[in-house]
C-alpha cells in the first residue's frame, strides 16, 4: 500500500511541476500537499517532520520569488503601476482565452496598452515594459519548476 501511495504522491508532484509553467494548476502547492499526504501516511518513516519544515520553507520562498520575479521584470525595464497591473491583468485574460500562448501575448499586451494609456509612455518605453514583464513571467516560471524538480528528486530519494 505504501507503494501505491508514493506513485500517488509523484503523480501529484509531476501535475505540480506543470503548474509550474502552467499558472493554472497550483504547482508548488500541490508538491507541499503531496509530501504533506505521503508523510501523514507513513507516520513520517520516510522523512520526517522536520523535512516536512524545510519543504514548506521552500515552497513558501518558491512562491514569493515567483510574485516579485514578475513585478521585478517590469519594473526594471520601467514599467509603472499601471504597467504592471497591465500585465497581470492581460497574462491572465490571456491565459482563460487562449492557453499557455496567451498568457505570454497577454502579459506583454497588457503591460504595453496600460503603460501607453494610464502612464503615456512613447511606443519604445511601453515595448520595453512589455519585455520586462515578459522576462519576469519567464524568470517567476523557471525558478518554479527548478524549485519543483528539485522537491520531487528529494521525495524520490527520501522514499527509495
Amino acid at each position: 500500500m505504501t507503494t501505491l501511495i508514493a506513485i500517488l504522491a509523484i503523480l501529484v508532484m509531476l501535475v505540480g511541476l506543470a503548474g509550474s509553467i502552467l499558472p493554472i494548476l497550483p504547482g508548488l502547492p500541490l508538491i507541499w500537499a503531496a509530501y504533506l499526504g505521503f508523510g501523514l501516511f507513513d507516520h513520517w518513516e520516510k522523512y520526517s517532520l522536520t523535512t516536512m519544515l524545510v519543504v514548506s520553507i521552500v515552497v513558501i520562498l518558491g512562491v514569493i520569488f515567483d510574485q516579485l520575479a514578475s513585478v521585478w521584470g517590469a519594473k526594471k525595464f520601467g514599467a509603472g503601476k499601471a504597467g504592471m497591473i497591465g500585465s497581470f491583468v492581460g497574462g491572465l485574460a490571456g491565459l482563460i482565452f487562449f492557453s499557455l500562448p496567451g498568457l505570454i501575448v497577454g502579459a506583454f499586451a497588457g503591460a504595453v496598452v496600460c503603460e501607453r494609456i494610464f502612464n503615456g509612455q512613447e511606443m519604445k518605453k511601453a515595448f520595453s515594459a512589455g519585455a520586462g514583464a515578459l522576462l519576469g513571467l519567464l524568470c517567476g516560471a523557471f525558478g518554479k519548476f527548478i524549485v519543483s524538480s528539485i522537491l520531487i528528486l528529494a521525495f524520490i530519494y527520501f522514499i527509495i
